[in-house]
Parts: structure tokens; sequence; C-alpha cells
């Protein structure tokens, strides 16, 4: 059982083409096929059934994956301790981030650069689920999001700072003045809200559960960006975090008079893995930002 055949089960797994997959590792199919019935032969099990020209994995297959990635991943992580090791400042890291996060990690993606000119930085932009279902499978080094402390023995969850549900509005809108506003007076506005997909949505539901109201959006929509750019239409309202605001000059976050509106933005990384020099430098840096702005 070779490394680079794990590598390419891996690949084939993820996608269930070959075609694409080996297009994807830059290899032909044939060796694709090849190097995988070696996997196979060398395992003694059938990791895909072959059904015409789509494939799925197997039972073995299935549990098969978890181990490769695994496998893969600590060979990964003794290269990179050797890397340290040496101080040698290349490789790269992979971040990814919920969109009311994005700011902070593009200030601090600019920092880390200058001080690792050669390492290459990956970001990943996606909803907290799509973001946890690639920290467990090791394609990203960490993620930040507003994902709650968790009792999850895989996971590492760090708070960084507090941020408020709030009422997001164009600055020429007469209510974009107030202090406070009530989910009462929201339930007037025109809304176009993230779709259920979104942790935000689902934090949004629980809260008006708890205060026994109900919203009814207009729009919902799966893009966090397309759905501020209809609130800076000026047509449209919608409720995010007051963190979520960093392209839209126009727009301004009125908090909402509630209990339980409060959310704690954090960076998780999956537990027992081994944190190259490079992804610690980034974590200080984070934290660093947080003292400074007075968020922890």
């Amino acid at each position: 059982m070779e490394l680079r055949q794990l590598k390419y089960f891996v690949r084939a797994a993820e996608l269930l083409n070959f075609t694409q997959a080996a297009d994807e590792l830059y290899i032909t199919q044939s060796t694709l096929s090849h190097q995988i019935k070696e996997l196979e032969t060398s395992l003694n099990v059938l990791l895909f059934d072959r059904i015409g020209r789509r494939v799925k994995l197997t039972e073995s297959g299935e549990i098969m994956l978890e181990y490769a990635r695994r496998t893969i991943r600590q060979a990964e992580e003794a290269k990179q301790v050797l890397m340290d090791l040496n101080n040698l400042k290349t490789g790269k890291i992979i971040i990814g981030s919920t969109y009311g996060l994005v700011n902070l990690l593009l200030q601090s993606a600019t920092e880390f650069n200058e001080e690792f000119p050669d390492i290459q930085i990956q970001i990943v932009l996606g909803s907290t689920s799509d973001l946890m279902q690639k920290i467990r499978s090791y394609e990203i080094d960490c993620m930040l999001s507003f994902m709650p402390s968790s009792e999850d023995n895989q996971l590492d969850v760090m708070r960084l700072f507090s941020a408020n549900l709030s009422l997001i509005l164009h600055t020429s809108h007469p209510w974009s003045k107030l202090k406070k506003i009530t989910f009462q007076k929201i339930a007037e506005l025109p809304l176009v809200l993230p779709s259920q997909s979104y942790s935000i949505r689902n934090f949004l539901d629980e809260t008006l559960l708890k205060n026994n109201m109900q919203l009814k959006a207009k729009i919902e929509i799966n893009d966090i960006h397309s759905l501020l750019d209809l609130v800076n239409s000026k047509k449209w309202c919608t409720i995010l975090m007051d963190t979520s605001l960093f392209h839209f000059p126009e727009l301004v976050a009125v908090p909402i008079e509630s209990k339980n509106i409060t959310r704690e933005a954090t960076i998780t990384f999956p537990s027992g893995i081994y944190r190259k020099a490079s992804l610690v430098f980034f974590q200080n840096l984070i934290m660093k930002k947080m003292v400074m702005h007075n968020l922890v």
C-alpha cells in the first residue's frame, strides 16, 4: 500500500468519477484505475462498486476513506515537523471562513504574508456546515466562524470575540439612526434573509422561537454578498451579525433589542493534529488583533 495510491483513492472517492479524478490528479484514467485496483488487491477488499460507467463506495471503501485521509494527513504532518525543525518557511496553509469574518481573515492574511512571503495562503469561503465538513476531512487547516464551543473531542474551538444579531439597512433608511430596534418593528420591513444552509439563519430562527416571534422573508438567498447587494439597493433589509458590513460602507447595523442575540466568533482546528509553525503564527496573529481592538 503506497501513499500515492491512497491519495488517488481519496480523490476518486470524493468525486465518485474516475475520469474527473484522473484529470485533477494529472494522470490518465487507466493509471488511476490500475493503482486503485492494486490497492484493492493489497487490501483484499473491493473499495468501489463498478456499475457501468458509474462507481460508488462499498462499505469497506467508506471505512477506508477515513483512514486514508488520516494517513495522508499524518504523512504531511511528519514532513511539516521536519520543515519546522529546519526552519523552512515554505508550504501553504488553508484557512476557511464564513462571510462575517472575512474582513478579519483578509487583514490577517496580509500581515501573515509579510512574515512568511514564501508560504501560500489558500482561503476557502463557505457556510459553517460546509467548512465543518472540510475540517473533518482535513481539507482545511482551520476555520473562522460563529460555531460555538463544542464538546466534540475531534475539534479545538477557541473563542475570538462576541458579535450581535442586528438589523442591516441602508443609511438612507429613516430607521438607520436608531440605537436599538425590536423584532416587532422589524416585522414591518421587507426582508431578505440567508437561506437555511447558514448557521446565522438557524441562530435567527432559534432566537425568534425563544421570543415567540415570526418574520417572513420575501427572498431567501444562499450568498451573503448578494444578500447585502440587495440591501444596498435601498429596497430591502436583512438580519445578520454586526461584523458583516466591511464591503458596504453605505449600510449600517442596528442592534436588536432582545435577549440571546450574541454569538461567539471562534477559530476551530482539528484536534490532535500537529500545527505547523506558520499556522501557529496565524493563530497568534488573529489573537493579537483581538487584543489590539479590545475584542477579547
